[in-house]
């Protein structure tokens, strides 16, 4: 009994040092944070109880959450999220149908904005999109005569989220594109003998009845990450137009308006709100996306 007692036991002592770093940094501020958001919170004084008149103030008095932010946060979610996703199975098929030196070499450059997102973004980005004259896509259209005088194209509450959506899809080919790739890679051959055997012609059919089911797991994990990184960026307007809150709060998304109320307004119950929201917005697109790649049994 004593054996068979430690035994059992055994798979807590393997699965501890997990636990507790789960129960430190994410069960236990996630906890925090829904307490907090039924409080009052300024970081001096003690948190004050009042209730859900956070959530109140959510749905009913905060206008620009409910005129601005939220539409945003949702547009840049379907456009990045769904187009994103969609780009990286697409571009992860393309390359996986190259040999191995050039699959390699492709792999490297379609990964690698993800990794140098935030250099590039001062670089690149907010050098091509520069309101003077010597900013690149201006000087552009000045010589081909489309415009007559620089845009302001990071000022500009017109193009600011079509910006954000244009460098977020360029570098939105991360982990979930490995994922998918590898996935890709390790569907079983004899897989695709059976369906042209069965009556599939071509290679849509292909990916529609063979490659997709076969790698639901990449599928699933890839559409995680990409719900996750979608509705927690915040850096990427900020960084273009070098202002939080952004320009006319045209790329302003919930991460900037929880760190607006928090860190800046030191209004720390009410952020706390708003990142519950979050955190309630991410879960139910993650049991869509489990509902369409879990598996069932």
């Amino acid at each position: 009994m004593r054996i068979s007692s430690k035994k059992d036991r055994g798979h807590w002592f393997l699965l501890s040092p997990y636990l507790v770093l789960f129960i430190v940094f994410i069960a236990l501020p996630v906890a925090v944070a829904i307490y907090l958001s039924f409080t009052y919170f300024n970081a001096i004084e003690k948190p004050k109880w009042i209730g859900i008149q956070n959530y109140i103030t959510l749905i009913t008095r905060d206008t620009l959450f409910m005129q601005k932010v939220l539409p945003n946060t949702i547009k840049y979610a379907l456009i990045v999220g769904v187009g994103g996703y969609i780009l990286s199975f697409i571009l992860a098929w393309l390359v996986a149908q190259l040999t191995r030196i050039p699959r390699t070499i492709f792999a490297l450059i379609i990964y690698s904005p993800s990794l140098t997102a935030g250099v590039t973004m001062s670089v690149i980005w907010r050098v091509l999109f520069n309101g003077d004259q010597q900013g690149y896509l201006n000087a552009l259209l000045l010589k081909l005569g489309i415009i007559d005088k620089p845009i302001q194209w990071l000022q500009s509450p017109q193009h600011l989220m079509d910006i954000m959506i244009l460098v977020s899809l360029w570098s939105s080919m991360g982990v979930g594109f490995l994922a998918m790739l590898a996935g890709i890679l390790n569907v079983d051959e004899q897989l695709y003998e059976a369906a042209y055997i069965d009556g599939i012609k071509n290679r849509l059919q292909e990916i529609i009845y063979v490659t997709i089911p076969a790698m639901k797991p990449q599928m699933l994990f890839g559409a995680v990450m990409s719900i996750v990184n979608t509705f927690t960026s915040a850096g990427i307007g900020v960084a273009l137009s070098g202002s939080n809150p952004t320009p006319q709060y045209a790329g302003q998304l919930i991460v900037n308006h929880i760190e607006d109320y928090g860190f800046l307004r030191y209004e720390m119950g009410y952020a706390a709100a708003l990142s519950v929201v979050l955190l309630l917005i991410i879960w139910f697109f993650s049991r869509i996306a489990w509902r369409l790649f879990g598996e069932r049994y």
